[in-house]
């Protein structure tokens, strides 16, 4: 039995810079596994030693995502394997294209009965490869989940959500794609001889090709549309007689709309 979990090598957007123009450039920003994978990868290890299967990380990317820092960094995290769908047609590629990569690793590996992914990509963050997977497979999915059991003989995964009405518990039959809750549970870094284990783990690089994979047309970009801030208005006040510059404040806070209030 093989439980997978999906990561992605993306990079940092606390390293990222913004143009004048409102853009983003990520070319300074270096790559790594996102905390949400982490947690994922806790996850999948958790249960992976419970109901005794291996553990394989699968992630799809360019040529970047199949270089021994990345896997390193992946397998260090309590990975047994891991098989990367590399192609430069996955550079850029969408939530579809991604899971599309992602479900042929998934069957290529055979014998996998559980998907575990992150809250979502720290690049994208578009939460939408959990439930395209799962429809690519032809498997249920369930996201933000917060705590799980694996009981392996009956077939079964017992998965906790957090809800407004309180904590939810569903019990889904194998096989199933999930996603972990952001804080589901802690995920400490790898130590150095973690690290140093990665370098002996097994790992596949694999194209499209490779697995008889015809990736999707990307999906054309017609339009783009800056979304501009509310106006910044700028008015100066005379601080000279403190008593006239507190009612000029409250007078234009007024005009402004903005709420005043206070506690005797």
């Amino acid at each position: 039995m093989k439980i997978a979990v999906a990561y992605k090598w993306a990079a940092d957007p606390s390293e990222a810079s913004v143009s004048p123009d409102g853009q983003v450039d990520f070319s300074r920003a270096k790559p790594k596994i996102s905390e949400y994978d982490a947690v994922a990868i806790a996850m999948g290890r958790a249960l992976a030693d419970a109901a005794g299967a291996e553990l394989v990380g699968i992630s799809a990317g360019g040529s970047a995502a199949a270089t021994p820092l990345a896997l390193k960094a992946a397998l260090s995290r309590g990975l047994d394997s891991a098989v990367v769908v590399q192609s430069p047609d996955l550079e850029s590629a969408g939530t579809f294209q991604t899971a599309q990569a992602l479900a042929a690793a998934v069957r290529h590996l055979g014998d996998v009965t559980l998907v575990v992914c992150g809250d979502s990509s720290i690049d994208a963050g578009a939460q939408m490869v959990p439930a395209v997977l799962g429809g690519l497979l032809g498997w249920p999915a369930l996201t933000d989940v917060g705590a799980a059991q694996l009981a392996a003989a009956d077939n079964r995964l017992t998965a906790e959500r957090s809800i407004a009405e309180g904590i939810q518990t569903l019990v889904a039959t194998l096989p199933i794609v999930i996603s972990a809750a952001a804080g589901a549970l802690a995920a400490p870094a790898p130590g150095m001889k973690d690290i140093l284990a990665a370098a002996k783990k097994p790992s596949q690089v694999l194209s499209p090709a490779d697995l008889s994979l015809e990736l999707a047309a990307a999906a054309p970009v017609t339009a783009q549309v800056k979304v501009s801030g509310p106006a910044r208005r700028c008015v100066q006040i005379d601080t000279t007689d403190p008593a006239t510059a507190a009612a000029e404040l409250l007078a234009a806070l007024a005009a402004a709309g903005t709420p005043i209030g206070g506690r005797s």
